[in-house]
């Protein structure tokens, strides 16, 4: 186990005590109670637990535009953005859209050479299709610019975003976005997909009652929740309470066969059962392979796969989309080496960031090597690659205490004219300097986060969920778990304990097969320690997760080993 402090989650009593009450397991009523559940309601993930549309501040007005649009048969255009919550986003307007009968295309930026967002050049290509509206999805709140050149050049602008909002919002015909001010919707965590979802719903309602459907088939807006659970879950989405209805209606859609083709593709060159769908699947297998279309080259590619009807149009397209994920990650381990070649663990020994530049670095994978690195040395991590002759674009991950938009923010406004753009999240932002401006860039970010952050922050803290009982690790609690969704925000469950080592072998080159027992206890249990083949001591303590093991139609109960050290 690695230098890091293990802590038991608070669980609060009543709480458990209810949840047990309704009949779940204890351990699954103990850690659920721990993630701020508090009654079974909070458990209903029926479509109609679902929040109502009209919580969304202006999504009654998106929909009365987009209606009237249809009506009068003007074009409409998509904005798209570049990573999967965007291509999904992007692909759900578009399906949905087109069903509705609209007369709707799309465009997505070439991350390379345009950048984020509806930028004036982006709305100066989009006017070459010369549409009447344009609708941004999973972008648009800072787009102040960008929705000015296209009031200037006669198109409107629907802007459908959940980024944070800057100063000053866009002149757009409206906005749909949850963390805009005055909107008071409860889930403040919608992913891009998500929000497009909520304006088709609401537009659906409008057409319903405008008696739109009386000559055609009103489509079953279900159909777009695989597209919506992939997205949510691929964009790292706070799996608040509304997330995880939506997260958990599209994996039984999918586990149930009722999944597009581009995304029974993905499952298909992935190896993966979609009858077995879980949040992992999405977020780990489905969700890099789809982003790799947007880092490596265009998304495009991966939006095409999505809206394929074919599926052998949709499987040739799965197949790129693979490729181009295998080229990623080829290139992800070549600036991983670079940058542990620099020696990170001297600046990071003594200072609370680490921003990082290489002349080689690939733009479309800055973002994931941030992510490693702030794995790595827990700090928040800003990674910059060439952006042409004078810029550099960089994209930085955060770690828990450290609001990374905010504090990007900060150094803004301490530093006028020092970061030319910036935008993003608490946990993962982008930002353009001046090559000319990087160590200056360096030290302020440094300064401003020494001004946030405490030495106590930077020490890395595992929560678990208390120890199991031997009676415990067994196929009853590993198939309750598997009963709900796991994810950003609603953590699986992991446990700590010390166990007996009593068989180990080296399987697929290099990962531990072990047979553990805990002391006292009448019967071993079987466990896995993935990516490593060192051979463990005779009596470890470990933090682990408990999950079902399914092979040739058996299911049994199997520990994953996360962290160990020597008991």
């Amino acid at each position: 186990m690695t230098q890091s402090r293990v802590v038991v989650r608070t669980c609060p009593e009543p709480a458990r005590a209810a949840l047990e009450q309704h009949g779940l397991h204890p351990v699954l009523a103990r850690v659920l109670a721990a993630r701020g559940i508090t009654s079974e309601r909070q458990l209903d993930t029926r479509f109609a637990s679902l929040l109502p549309a009209q919580g969304l501040l202006n999504c009654a007005t998106a929909a009365d535009l987009l209606a009237d649009a249809i009506v009068r048969g003007e074009r409409l255009l998509v904005i798209a953005d570049y990573d999967a919550d965007g291509a999904t986003a992007c692909a759900l307007a578009v399906s949905v859209l087109q069903a509705l009968g609209a007369d709707i295309g799309y465009l997505v930026p070439n991350r390379f050479e345009f950048g984020y967002g509806l930028t004036p050049e982006i709305v100066e290509l989009a006017a070459t299709r010369s549409p009447h509206w344009l609708i941004t999805v999973d972008n648009g709140i800072a787009s102040v610019d960008g929705v000015a050149r296209a009031a200037r050049l006669g198109m409107r602008v629907l802007v459908t975003d959940h980024h944070l909002p800057g100063p000053t919002l866009p002149a757009a015909a409206c906005i749909v976005n949850p963390n805009q001010p005055g909107c008071g919707f409860q889930s403040k965590h919608l992913a891009g997909v998500g929000v497009m979802f909520y304006v088709l719903l609401a537009l659906r309602g409008v057409l319903r009652a405008r008696g739109h459907f009386a000559d055609r088939a009103e489509p079953n807006l279900a159909d777009g929740l695989d597209l919506v659970a992939l997205g949510t879950v691929a964009d790292v989405a706070r799996l608040d309470d509304n997330n995880r209805t939506l997260v958990d209606q599209g994996l039984k859609r999918i586990r149930a066969g009722r999944l597009r083709p581009g995304i029974e593709a993905l499952f298909r060159v992935a190896g993966r059962d979609p009858r077995r769908a879980g949040a992992y699947d999405l977020g780990f297998v489905l969700g890099p392979r789809l982003n790799a279309a947007g880092r490596m080259t265009d998304m495009t590619v991966g939006i095409e796969c999505l809206l394929s009807r074919e599926p052998a149009r949709a499987l040739e397209l799965a197949r790129q989309l693979d490729a181009l994920n295998r080229e990623r990650r080829d290139v992800e381990t070549q600036m991983q080496e670079s940058a542990l070649a620099a020696s990170p663990e001297e600046v990071a020994a003594n200072g609370f960031t680490l921003t990082l530049f290489d002349q080689t670095w690939h733009q479309g994978v800055i973002g994931i090597l941030a992510s490693r690195l702030k794995d790595r040395f827990h700090r928040p991590v800003i990674a910059f690659a060439p952006a042409g002759a004078e810029e550099l674009k960089g994209s930085g991950r955060s770690i828990p205490g450290l609001h990374l938009r905010d504090a990007l923010d900060l150094v803004a406004k301490r530093h006028p004219g020092l970061v030319l753009r910036f935008g993003g999240h608490a946990m993962a932002a982008g930002l353009s300097v001046r090559r000319t401006d990087l160590e200056t860039f360096r030290t302020a970010f440094e300064q401003v986060v020494q001004t946030l952050l405490s030495p106590a922050d930077l020490e890395q803290i595992i929560e678990v969920d208390g120890p199991l009982a031997p009676e415990d690790c067994g196929l009853e609690l590993a198939q309750a778990i598997e009963g709900h969704v796991w994810g950003q925000g609603f953590p699986p469950p992991q446990f700590c304990d010390d166990f007996e080592v009593l068989d180990k072998r080296v399987v697929g080159g290099r990962h531990l097969r072990l047979r553990l027992r805990q002391p006292g206890a009448a019967r071993a249990v079987e466990a896995m320690r993935f990516g490593e083949d060192a051979p463990l001591p005779a009596r470890v303590r470990t933090v682990y997760r408990l999950q079902v093991n399914e092979y040739n139609g058996l299911r049994t109960p199997q520990l994953v080993i996360e962290q160990w050290q020597p008991a």
